[in-house]
């Protein structure tokens, strides 16, 4: 029979393998400057189809002005010229308004990168554009 002292040590090593395990597993999120050096530079570092140049405030003013929830949540379905994700479909949400928000910060903006309850409202947004798109083709 064993030692309670040797039960004990035992549940502490499987604590703490798993909990190692689940940090290795575990994807960092990239930052709002990864993203935008990795995916939205190539048109926004350049200005190619009418992007709003990083960094460019009076371009970007009438954007931010737009509020973070709204601008994120167009251009991650695609607005304009910019195809949806920017491009690029490996990216997370939470990494695109990151990097939305990044970009809103180097034109003069006040934008935090986004927390749960701004992740939610670009959601939101989301939805609302995703459901204008029908009415809208149909107008035409």
């Amino acid at each position: 029979m064993s030692s309670p002292l040797l039960r004990f040590s035992a549940v502490v090593v499987a604590l703490t393998l798993t909990a190692a395990t689940r940090a290795q597993t575990t994807v960092a999120l990239k930052s709002g400057e990864q993203v935008y050096r990795e995916t939205c530079m190539a048109c926004h570092g350049t200005g190619v189809a009418q992007a709003p140049r990083t960094g460019d405030r009076k371009a970007w003013a009438k954007l931010i002005a737009e509020g973070q929830a709204v601008l994120t949540s167009h251009a991650w379905v695609g607005v304009r010229g910019m195809p949806p994700k920017g491009g690029n479909p490996e990216l997370s949400l939470e990494e695109f308004s990151r990097a939305v928000a990044w970009l809103a910060r180097e034109a003069g903006g006040n934008w935090q990168d986004p927390d749960a309850a701004m992740l939610r409202r670009i959601q939101a947004e989301e939805k609302k554009r995703l459901a204008a798109r029908p009415r809208a083709a149909a107008a035409k």
